[in-house]
């Protein structure tokens, strides 16, 4: 057997003999016809997805309100609940510093609703509403005998879910 190994590896080891250069060849003219539509056959299969469920909610986040919690939280307490149209009249009449920010964001709730998921701006109504502590800015006030008192201004993250009514 190493014999036969010995004589296989001998003609490996002749001299390579110079490489002829060949001449150009015409190339035939490809078929790439059948094989587009294969591949539109393919994609056309991947495209099939499920539908997804329509959006039964709305909602809009505003970070940074300069109103403290405590004052939001009584305004959004008054207008969890209701009706967006009836929200936004309670919050005009409403004399307080919260009101303003808290229905600016029901409208955009309102907005994202009508616009992005084809609710009817009639059935909307405010599902929920929360008012979350944000930011807070803390400085300093100069203070009688060369001390200071710490001043912290309290931010506001508000957070408004609107749903269609059935």
């Amino acid at each position: 057997m190493a014999e036969e190994k010995k004589e296989k590896k001998a003609p490996a080891k002749k001299a390579a003999a110079p490489k002829k250069e060949a001449a150009p060849k015409a190339e035939a003219p490809k078929e790439e016809k059948p094989v587009k539509a294969k591949k539109a056959a393919k994609k056309e299969e991947v495209k099939e997805e499920p539908k997804k469920p329509a959006a039964t909610e709305a909602r809009c986040i505003v970070t940074g309100v300069r109103v403290t919690p405590r004052k939001v939280r009584l305004v959004c307490d008054v207008v969890r609940g209701k009706n967006v149209k009836e929200a936004l009249a309670i919050l005009s009449r409403l004399n307080k510093a919260a009101s303003t920010p808290v229905a600016k964001a029901i409208k955009s709730a309102a907005a994202n609703a009508t616009n992005n998921f084809g609710m009817q701006e009639d059935l909307l109504y405010v599902a929920e509403i929360q008012a979350a502590d944000g930011l807070r800015i803390k400085r300093f006030t100069p203070r009688a005998k060369g001390s200071a008192s710490p001043l912290i201004r309290r931010n506001t993250n508000l957070r408004v879910v609107v749903k269609e009514s059935k």
